[in-house]
């Protein structure tokens, strides 16, 4: 079992960085080669191959080669659920704390 974990905590330490998931926001329209991607990213082309290098290397991302262009998809669409469930965490989280600035700001305005 603990095999599990490490597997997981890899898989999750691949998502750890904020180009990666935005490459994979990218893809979420179906595959794209490396140029299109740093066109809509606005990094340069060798930032946005190693990042996709590690999420190919991590069973995420995988590729095709088509004449001298290779393109770019997620491996399983399961991922997007993943990215979107941890975008509502994440605005639930970001809620949650504007709240308790807010009820703070009250609370030193009332004394």
């Amino acid at each position: 079992m603990q095999y599990y974990y490490i597997f997981k905590a890899a898989f999750f330490k691949a998502l750890a960085h904020p180009t990666r998931i935005e490459v994979l926001e990218q893809l979420r329209g179906g595959e794209q080669c490396v140029n299109d991607l740093q066109t809509a990213i606005g990094i340069d082309q060798s930032t946005v191959s190693q990042q996709l290098a590690l999420l190919r290397s991590r069973n995420i991302v995988e590729s095709r080669k088509a004449g001298t262009s290779v393109y770019y998809r997620v491996r399983d669409p399961l991922i997007f659920q993943l990215l979107d469930s941890a975008r509502e965490i994440c605005n639930d989280q970001l809620i949650s704390t504007e709240e308790l600035l807010q009820q703070g700001a009250q609370n030193a305005a009332a004394r």
